[in-house]
């Protein structure tokens, strides 16, 4: 690590706390801040998802109890008509789940970065699965799409000043791979939750279809 970044990369313990956010929101200045409180910002929308993911499910349970209630009463027209309502809500509540499961993964990376200063590496696949979740949370969340945008351009700027201060390039077909990864395991991880997570629907009903945040912006890119 060349003695540019590793100064750089100081986190200057006695500045305020207000003084490190501005310097976080503004490309000069330390990089360790501006990293710390990006983390902080993806935990925000962690938390915002977390309280859209109660949301979903609390309307879940309820169109739920409205289907078994149709059913026990042969009145399987109605009990369709509520089973649609409710894929749609399993649609965007896996996808919900699926971005803040990757999302969670990216701040676990960004915390180890704190630990071993590998920025670069680190950065590359954090910004692609970042711009994966925005584009999967446009239609379902639209209010997490501007903010996750902000937070993927301060980690590409942190990312770029990290590259050029540390003499380090990016392997994209790495980076591409790592984030895909990173998806896919956040892909699995969801799908076993909503397994857990949710009733299965009576039978002879319509099915509730398996939409992966992958899935869809791979869907929407092609």
């Amino acid at each position: 690590m060349s003695e540019r970044f590793a100064k750089k990369w100081e986190n200057r313990r006695n500045e305020p706390f207000t003084a490190r956010i501005r310097e976080a929101v503004r490309p000069p200045g330390p990089l360790k801040p501006r990293l710390d409180f990006a983390v902080r910002r993806i935990e925000l929308q962690i938390q915002k998802l977390d309280q859209a993911t109660e949301r979903f499910s609390q309307r879940d349970k309820a169109i739920f109890a409205r289907i078994v209630d149709a059913y026990t009463k042969h009145d399987t027209a109605r009990a369709n008509v509520f089973a649609n309502e409710l894929a749609e809500i399993r649609k965007m509540e896996r996808l919900i789940i699926n971005a803040r499961l990757a999302l969670e993964q990216i701040v676990l990376r960004l915390r180890t970065v704190s630990e071993l200063g590998d920025v670069v590496s680190t950065l590359g696949p954090a910004v692609g699965v970042l711009r994966t979740v925005r584009t999967g949370l446009a239609s379902v969340f639209p209010e997490a799409e501007n903010e996750l945008g902000e937070i993927g351009n301060l980690l590409s700027g942190i990312m770029i000043e990290a590259g050029q201060s540390s003499g380090m390039t990016l392997n994209f077909d790495t980076v591409n791979e790592d984030a895909q990864k990173i998806l896919s395991e956040a892909a699995t991880v969801a799908e076993q939750k909503i397994k857990e997570k949710f009733p299965e629907l009576p039978a002879g009903l319509s099915g509730v279809p398996t939409t992966s945040l992958s899935e869809k912006t791979s869907t929407e890119t092609s």
